[in-house]
């Protein structure tokens, strides 16, 4: 699942990432003198801020929206939201000229109707959210400008949606986190794997409790994406090169990890996360890569890189559960998220989508229990002994769980793509979302501390596998906020 810059000039990566990850201090959250390792006393909520778990904002008709970053990424969100009902897209807003005009004549082309346009300037935005006053922002820029833009957007009475990840700093979560509770505007992150059929079905099967109580899941995003090296600077990849090359850690862990903290609900009455555990292979891969494929002279060839090709880390959670978590952006592997969870009855898993279990041991190809005629269901006990798979079983479980969001929305979701239809179902739920009046399917906590796992694995593996705390962004008030539901 690759995610790209689209304002690269916005908040350029090079003096960001110059600096060795191995220097970096404890962060301070807003609470001063209270560092990530020590998040027990994070000061009460500023008065007139509003605890954001469970927000209901005013509804809103016919969502007014604003697109911010139109490249790689945004320019397929832009053509996916001219089919979402109950919104319009008003203004289009790019670093670059041409990407800006691009789709603001793909939506006339559409809708017929050019929004306005905003180009040419790393503050364009500015502008835009002064003159246009968008009701949301759809937020598709490079990783650095997320909380800078998100804070501006919330700050001029928008809602904000920022693709992943919601920030790169404890520091700048925190300051997420306040804007939003300040202005009372939603803040979501844009984790689009949470949408997809596979997740949105596990999940549905562990609300009907299907799998007993929760013990343990499993998150990866694996993916080989050496090849964005040779990408141009404004395009697709090569400037995560820079990432790879002055960080460690997981870089990248919310594909994985967000629909196994949804089904765990983390920082949702149930539970949230607690310390985090973190060690990186040897970065071996892209020093070889480029050594394979560029000049001897070229500047990969003369760049130290830090990352290790593999980031593995353990979650502890406040109930006692682990979550593992893993990332490589390098290895010569399969495409892999795992989206594995089990459970004392039964565990769900991913790629391929497979099932084991007390309560959902199938009945398609069962032998007959002695003594009786035959077709009787195997005994229960035998459910778990391998697993449920291949194309037919697969079929089977979506006629049986299939999540009604995805009933209901999969064809078109189908139609509109984004990786199988998950980027449409999302971006349908925000604008649903704010036409009714709910809350976000994925509140700002949950995008800050899905988040917070880059910084404190970055720190962990620097101090050699020291675990590190996570710091509580909702301040305690994750113990009254309602699990997601299933929505239908």
């Amino acid at each position: 699942m690759i995610r790209n810059t689209l304002l690269t000039l916005i908040c350029t990566v090079l003096p960001v990432v110059a600096q060795d990850a191995r220097a970096i201090p404890a962060v301070e959250t807003h609470a001063k003198n209270i560092s990530v390792a020590d998040t027990a006393a994070v000061s009460p909520r500023p008065e007139g801020s509003v605890y954001m778990g469970g927000f209901r904002a005013p509804k809103i008709e016919n969502v007014r929206v604003a697109m911010i970053g139109v490249g790689e990424r945004g320019f397929p969100q832009t053509a996916q939201m001219t089919a979402v009902p109950h919104c319009e897209v008003v203004a289009i807003c790019d670093v670059y000229d041409d990407l800006a005009n691009k789709a603001a004549d793909y939506v006339n082309k559409k809708k017929g109707q050019r929004p306005a346009v905003y180009s040419g300037d790393t503050k364009a935005y500015i502008k835009m959210l002064e003159e246009v006053k968008p009701d949301a922002v759809i937020i598709s820029t490079s990783w650095e400008s997320h909380a800078e833009i998100a804070i501006a957007a919330m700050e001029h009475g928008a809602h904000a949606f920022v693709e992943v990840p919601l920030a790169t700093t404890i520091e700048d979560l925190w300051r997420v986190v306040d804007a939003s509770e300040r202005t009372q505007k939603h803040c979501m992150m844009l984790e689009n794997v949470n949408y997809g059929r596979e997740e949105l079905m596990f999940l549905n099967m562990v609300r009907q409790g299907l799998i007993g109580g929760l013990l343990h899941g499993e998150a990866a995003y694996i993916h080989p994406l050496c090849e964005q090296m040779h990408s141009e600077e404004r395009g697709c990849g090569s400037w995560r090169t820079y990432h790879y090359a002055n960080r460690t850690g997981n870089l990248y862990p919310t594909h994985g990890l967000g629909p196994v903290a949804q089904y765990m609900n983390i920082a949702r009455t149930d539970d949230t996360f607690d310390r985090i555990v973190s060690f990186s292979s040897p970065a071996l891969g892209r020093p070889n890569y480029a050594k394979k494929n560029f000049p001897a002279d070229h500047k990969w060839n003369n760049m130290e890189f830090k990352c290790g090709d593999m980031s593995t880390s353990i979650i502890k959670t406040k109930a006692g559960r682990t979550i593992m978590v893993q990332w490589d952006e390098t290895s010569p592997r399969p495409y892999d998220r795992k989206n594995l969870i089990q459970g004392t009855e039964g565990t769900l898993a991913g790629f391929p989508t497979r099932i084991a279990g007390t309560k959902i041991s199938p009945g398609a190809k069962q032998s007959a229990t002695p003594g009786q005629p035959g077709g009787a269901e195997i005994a229960e006990s035998d459910g778990y002994h391998k697993w449920y798979q291949g194309k037919e079983a697969e079929k089977d479980m979506y006629a049986k769980w299939d999540h009604p969001l995805y009933t209901r929305l999969g064809k078109l979701a189908e139609e509109q793509g984004g990786h199988g239809g998950m980027d449409y179902i999302m971006l349908y739920r925000a604008i649903e979302c704010l036409n009714n009046g709910e809350p976000m399917d994925q509140n700002v906590y949950e995008g800050a501390l899905w988040s917070a796992v880059t910084p404190l694995s970055e720190k962990s593996v620097n101090e050699g596998g020291a675990p590190q705390v996570f710091p509580d962004f909702t301040r305690g008030d994750w113990k009254t906020t309602a699990p997601l539901p299933v929505v239908k």
